[in-house]
């Protein structure tokens, strides 16, 4: 008998680290082809297509986890890059009038997505790796509702639990 749809989606969030934690160091550029990451981590959020025939997947951790990993392949299926893409570099790359698109491409999928119509903006948030115990981090970024672009950058940090 087949597992209920929400039970199979608890399984899969909580076996996912391991997952990663065990195939992730295993993809070798030139050697990992995109049936084996398929086989191993699914199918990827997002598919980027880049210059040169080459192609990117996203598997972002959000809502839960605190990565997302792009993967970038060349016309030959084999991997080319691999990168946790939400880190401190990738933030400050983050500027005012850069589109939704740009973002999901810089930083991947967002754990949850908000718009404050009294404010004028939607605001995109990250569950990010935090440097203290106890503590869960987040990075935001806020859309103007009327241009449609990034107006600015914060972070919040929660006490966990």
């Amino acid at each position: 008998m087949p597992l209920p749809e929400w039970l199979s989606n608890i399984l899969i969030a909580a076996l996912r680290p391991a997952a990663d934690a065990v195939f992730l160091p295993r993809i070798e550029p030139g050697r990992t082809t995109t049936d084996q990451v398929r086989q191993h981590l699914g199918q990827p959020g997002e598919v980027f297509s880049e210059a040169d025939d080459k192609f990117t997947w996203e598997y972002s951790r959000q809502p839960s986890g605190v990565h997302c990993y792009m993967i970038t392949f060349g016309r030959d299926q084999m991997v080319q890059k691999l990168e946790q893409v939400l880190n401190e570099a990738n933030y400050a790359r983050v500027r005012p009038g850069m589109n939704g698109d740009e973002i999901r491409r810089l930083l991947g999928m967002p754990g949850s997505k908000v718009v404050f119509d009294n404010l004028g903006e939607e605001i995109w948030e990250w569950h990010i790796e935090s440097h203290q115990p106890g503590e869960e981090s987040y990075f935001m970024v806020h859309f103007d509702l009327t241009r449609r672009a990034v107006s600015k950058t914060s972070r919040r940090v929660a006490m966990k639990g």
